[in-house]
């Protein structure tokens, strides 16, 4: 079972955790930290600056304090979580997963935009690449993103194993940047001839212009990925939890917020925070990618030349 060894040790000091996360309440002298995965480089003016202005918002709408920082890496958000070093968290699917197995996680909300709580993702290639279809990446070198991504490593590699073939024996080289962007930079660097990366994070480096879109060409597009999710610390309060949820979740419509701080992945506005959610599409999207287990992940790691974490 995946992560069935750390679901153990999780039962057994996870009464420590839950004392280091009640000891913050939200309020001034003791805020809640807030740690974000470092999606589109982790930089303060990236994703720190995608989520700041929503917990100010929250914070203008409830009197709660929140710190938001970001970590240096997906491993890194998991592993402060898991010892009680923030009581929120925003993390991508894959990662809340792993940090829920280990009980270190507990859903608090999912973003809407335009009805919709999914996402996607890509294997892009050059414009002028003669790689046609996913089954011709075979022996071509490929660059991936953190191994605890969904969408710039869990589903690209899907989309490869759909094509009918063995990322392990059948792709050249794998490269793991530890970002959706240095990825894409990787691509057209010429470093490797395919990427995988979400849309989202394609379509921000274009805004940015750190990539002409003209240099590069869709190959795949993944199945939908449940939006990354809001999580909580599991031994936060009962009443700090509903607080957060009803905070999270009215955000959007309280008096004298700006509609613009209410925003996302990618900086992108958003629609709404949805709480109270039974994550049931983060557990379909577990069966899409249980492929990858702790085997096949040290595996792949020992092929790009990488130690596991």
């Amino acid at each position: 079972m995946r992560f069935s060894i750390l679901a153990f040790m999780a039962c057994l000091i996870l009464p420590f955790f839950q004392m280091a996360a009640a000891q913050r309440d939200g309020s001034a002298e003791k805020p809640l930290r807030v740690l974000l995965i470092p999606a589109d480089g982790g930089t303060e003016d990236g994703t720190k600056a995608d989520f700041k202005p929503l917990f100010d918002a929250m914070s203008q709408s409830t009197g709660l304090h929140f710190e938001v920082h970001t970590g240096q890496s997906y491993a890194a958000v998991i592993k402060a979580m898991c010892a009680g070093l923030a009581e929120v968290a925003w993390f991508g699917p894959m990662s809340y997963l792993e940090a829920r197995e280990r009980g270190c996680a507990e859903l608090l909300a999912m973003e809407a935009r335009d009805g919709s709580t999914t996402y996607y993702a890509g294997l892009f290639v050059a414009a002028g690449s003669d790689i046609e279809t996913v089954a011709d990446l075979a022996g071509h070198d490929i660059a991936l993103g953190s191994p605890h991504s969904a969408s710039s490593f869990a589903y690209p590699l899907a989309m490869i194993s759909a094509a009918g073939l063995d990322p392990l024996a059948d792709l050249g080289a794998i490269r793991l940047t530890g970002s959706h962007a240095s990825s894409l930079m990787a691509l057209r660097s010429g470093q490797v001839d395919a990427a995988g990366a979400s849309f989202v994070s394609f379509e921000r480096a274009v805004n940015q212009g750190s990539l002409d879109p003209a240099g590069f060409r869709v190959l795949a597009k993944s199945e939908p990925i449940p939006n990354p999710p809001l999580a909580m610390h599991p031994g936060l309060s009962p009443e700090l939890k509903a607080t957060l949820r009803e905070a999270i979740a009215s955000v959007h419509e309280a008096p004298g917020i700006n509609p613009e701080a209410i925003r996302g992945y990618g900086g992108k506005r958003v629609d709404r925070y949805i709480a109270g959610i039974d994550g049931s599409s983060l557990d379909r999207a577990a069966d899409a990618i249980a492929f990858i287990d702790d085997d096949f992940r040290a595996a792949l790691l020992q092929k790009a030349g990488m130690q596991t974490d």
